[in-house]
């Protein structure tokens, strides 16, 4: 069963409007059938494909990450989904895959142009390493592997997605400083990823993605000028081919390819598709790779899906289920303070955004709001209300309503900015507002107090962008998160007199702070793992040790670096998470297909 049965009642249409479609009907159908019929036309003569095994003991796990293929098309570098998870080598011909020391916890694996090293990105560095042995060489200590990426350029210089989500950097690939090519205040709230250089150093290829990458579109970044415009909307990634037809994956793991003109750096003809069923992984980048000579890699599954589910997760990393009849477009939940219930934001940001609520013992899914865009809920420290954000046109205020049901929504908080965030002290006292990040300057924290004067009140207000307030058990302190050192990082403030002191809590970065309920843990995620920081806090606060509990795999749970996306259960053992629904799907329909000579498949099509 899903969140909600979307159903409408239907009504018939008069006979003569029926008559008067019947021609664009018979139109269609003949077109699909075209399509059909077109689609399973035999491979030109040279061209192959099969499907192929990357090995025994590589741990893929659920689905296959961060797949790339070398420009002669002989290895295929992939990575593991296990603790510390590495790269691996697949060569042509060999059964059996070598795993690439150095390369722990690697991200976005590229080849160079000769096939002799690889590029990739971990612990929030870009490193290089030789295929044939050698240390791992780093090249810029600020460069993002979550929704990031990296390419390999044509002319010895590497670009990446950092120091910040919406910034693109390059570097020489012998070392020195980076150089931003892109960063602009317009998408600041935004994350790029899915880098492909064009040839010539004409331009580069990247995704825009927002939040949870609830919409996605290509652009191309012009190195000459610097300028940078939208190509396709509603697309995952898109590379250029050798003979002049971009190649692009929709968000349901079809692919198409479309002239594209070098000059205007513009779509110049009409698409054709040339694959289907492309997996497309958690963060919408296509698991697909092509080399120079015409060899294809890409993995086979279902396409793209919202859908998540809830599961506990204990501190060694294992999920349990909460419900599995219970899953749909979960976009945010909050767990009630006796951890009992959870309200639920569903939907996306193209359709009708609500509040509902349920208890996570078998029953009921029960609506709580019915605004339309209601989004990111908190519940009051007695368990009582649940306040949200809501949208209007141009900006967004919080709204709260009685879990029972009783009474309309009312009005707790209003800003003059766009509000991404809500919580509630956990007393009461409090609301902690955070502002949207969506351009330079923004992103601040603000306090509201629930009696009294009830004015504003800034808790952080910086030239960076302030993310994910929490306020400890005790109310003493503030955890949060901002990017004041080009990378994100928890931070934690006395509250609520914040400009009194200032710690820094992770190191190498840190996202999604939540206190443990006696107040002597701080959790966070980083590099794709979930950490915990063992605290002192009498008589001021210490971080006294950072350890790592478990992994973070992307693949798996549904992370949004621009939200909160966990809670901690009420008896410290675990958390509450959403987990994606494709990484068990592709579980069991997941196959890699290797082809040879693809690119004459794709002329015969585009003929």
């Amino acid at each position: 069963a899903t969140v909600a049965t979307r159903a409408a009642v239907r009504t018939a249409r008069p006979p003569d409007r029926l008559t008067a479609l019947l021609p664009w009907g018979i139109a269609a159908l003949a077109i699909i059938a075209a399509l059909w019929g077109w689609a399973a036309r035999p491979k030109p003569p040279g061209t192959s494909q099969q499907y192929i095994r990357l090995g025994d003991g590589t741990n893929v796990g659920e689905e296959i990450a961060f797949l790339n293929l070398s420009p002669d098309g002989s290895t295929i570098v992939f990575r593991d989904n296990s603790q510390n998870g590495r790269l691996w080598l697949k060569r042509r011909g060999a059964l059996t895959p070598v795993v690439v020391p150095g390369t722990e916890r690697a991200n976005y694996p590229t080849f160079s142009p000769d096939g002799q090293w690889i590029a990739f990105i971990a612990d929030g560095r870009l490193k290089k390493i030789r295929l044939d042995g050698g240390a791992a060489v780093t090249l810029a200590d600020s460069a993002l592997g979550g929704f990031g990426g990296v390419a390999w350029m044509g002319d010895g210089t590497l670009t990446f997605v950092g120091p910040q989500f919406g910034v693109i950097s390059r570097v020489s690939v012998s070392g020195g400083a980076p150089a931003h090519v892109l960063d602009d205040t317009a998408v600041a709230g935004f994350g790029f990823g899915g880098l492909a250089p064009l040839p010539k150093g004409r331009g580069l290829l990247f995704t825009v993605c927002n939040s949870g990458c609830v919409t996605m579109a290509v652009h191309v970044l012009d190195l000459r000028t610097r300028a940078h415009h939208l190509v396709l909307d509603n697309v995952s990634k898109a590379s250029y081919l050798p003979s002049g037809e971009l190649l692009y994956i929709r968000r349901d793991g079809a692919a198409l390819v479309a002239p594209f003109d070098l000059s205007t750096l513009e779509i110049s003809g009409a698409a054709v598709p040339v694959l289907e069923d492309v997996n497309v992984s958690s963060f919408l980048l296509a698991n697909l790779a092509w080399s120079l000579n015409g060899t294809l890699v890409y993995v086979q599954g279902t396409g793209a899906s919202n859908e998540t589910e809830l599961v506990r997760v204990d501190r060694r990393g294992n999920a349990t289920l909460v419900d599995s009849s219970w899953h749909g477009d979960f976009n945010s939940f909050a767990l009630a303070p006796d951890g009992r219930r959870v309200a639920v934001g569903v939907g996306s940001v193209s359709g009708a955004l609500s509040i509902w609520l349920r208890s996570l013992a078998p029953g009921p899914f029960t609506r709580l709001t019915f605004g339309g865009g209601d989004r990111r809920p908190a519940w009051s420290s007695d368990g009582r209300i649940v306040a949200y954000v809501h949208d209007t046109l141009n900006a967004s205020v919080v709204f709260a309503r009685r879990v029972d049901g009783s009474g309309p929504e009312h009005l707790l908080a209003r800003l003059d900015r766009q509000v991404q965030e809500v919580t509630w002290s956990p007393r009461g006292d409090w609301l902690v507002l955070r502002t949207d990040n969506g351009s330079a300057g923004a992103g601040d924290l603000v306090g509201i107090r629930t009696n009294g004067d009830t004015t504003p009140v800034s808790l952080v207000n910086s030239s960076y962008s302030e993310m994910h307030p929490a306020v400890s058990p005790d109310e003493r302190w503030i955890a949060y998160v901002s990017n004041e050192s080009g990378l994100n990082e928890v931070y934690v403030r006395p509250f609520p007199a914040t400009n009194t002191a200032r710690w820094q809590v992770s190191s190498g970065g840190g996202e999604g702070p939540r206190w443990s309920p006696d107040g002597r843990e701080l959790y966070f995620a980083a590099n794709n793992s979930v950490m915990a920081a063992s605290l002192r806090v009498t008589p001021t606060f210490e971080v006294t040790a950072v350890h790592r509990l478990f992994d973070l795999p992307v693949a798996v749970y549904a992370w949004d670096t621009f939200h909160p996306s966990w809670n901690v259960l009420p008896n410290g053992q675990g958390f509450l998470m959403l987990r994606n629904r494709r990484s068990i799907e592709v579980q069991q329909v997941s196959r890699v297909v290797y082809m040879e000579n693809w690119f004459a498949d794709v002329r015969a099509r585009m003929a």
